[in-house]
Order: structure tokens, then C-alpha cells, then sequence
């Protein structure tokens, strides 16, 4: 899981597929850490993406390096019952909490990737196994 947490990280910002009914929507996000052998992803409870998710759990995130290396991670977001995954986001990122407080009433719901590929691939090349 570390080389797919590195990657995301490498790249920046990486972009969620997920369905609306029949049609696809796809979305910049960034937030992402590594714990627990898993790398999670937080989306808040009140966007269309958490909905989408949480009807269709299929996803892939497709994310590009400067070095034209690309990964396309893909398979089944399971959302984290256990408040620790939330707040260690926030931790990690705490401009987040002036979004996900108990003032606005929005929470992060952080899932992870099970039943996943993920592959790096050079612009011109083969493709490495990250799992």
C-alpha cells in the first residue's frame, strides 16, 4: 500500500470515478493518507460523491506523476465505522476542520479500496503491479 500512498502523493491531486445512475462523474480530490496497512481517502457526508459511493461502491482513482507516470487504482470503496480514520485525516490536513466541525454539521467519511488493482504506468510502457 506504501507505493500507491507515495504515488498519490507524488501526484498531487488525483481524480475519483464513481456513477450517477448510468453516467460516470469524475472529480479532483486530495485528501489521502496511509494507516493501518490501508491507504484511505476522505470525502465529506453532504457531497454527491460520498452518495454515489455509498450506492455504488465501485470506484477508480487515475492520478498522474510529472515524470508521465500514471496509476489507475481501482475497486470497491468500503467507508470506516471507527472515528480514529476521520479524525487522523483531519489531523493530517486541519485546514479541513473549518469544513467538518460540529458547527457545519458535515462529517468525513473515509473509506479505503478492497478487492483493488492498482498499476503505474510509463507513458510509453509497461506496466508495474503497485499491490
Amino acid at each position: 500500500m506504501s507505493k500507491v500512498n507515495d504515488f498519490l502523493s507524488a501526484a498531487g491531486v488525483f481524480f475519483l470515478a464513481t456513477c450517477d445512475g448510468d453516467q460516470p462523474k469524475v472529480r479532483p480530490l486530495g485528501a489521502h493518507m496511509e494507516m493501518d496497512g490501508k491507504v484511505l481517502f476522505g470525502v465529506g457526508d453532504f457531497k454527491d460523491v460520498y452518495k454515489q459511493l455509498a450506492v455504488n461502491p465501485k470506484t477508480e482513482i487515475v492520478a498522474a506523476k510529472p515524470d508521465g507516470h500514471w496509476m489507475r487504482y481501482t475497486g470497491k470503496a468500503v467507508f470506516e465505522t471507527d472515528p480514529k480514520y476521520a479524525e487522523a485525516m483531519l489531523d493530517g490536513m486541519p485546514h479541513l476542520r473549518s469544513i467538518y466541525n460540529e458547527e457545519t454539521g458535515h462529517k468525513m467519511m473515509v473509506f479505503h479500496i478492497e478487492d483493488a488493482t492498482a498499476v503505474d504506468i510509463a507513458v510509453m510502457g509497461e506496466g508495474e503491479n503497485l499491490l
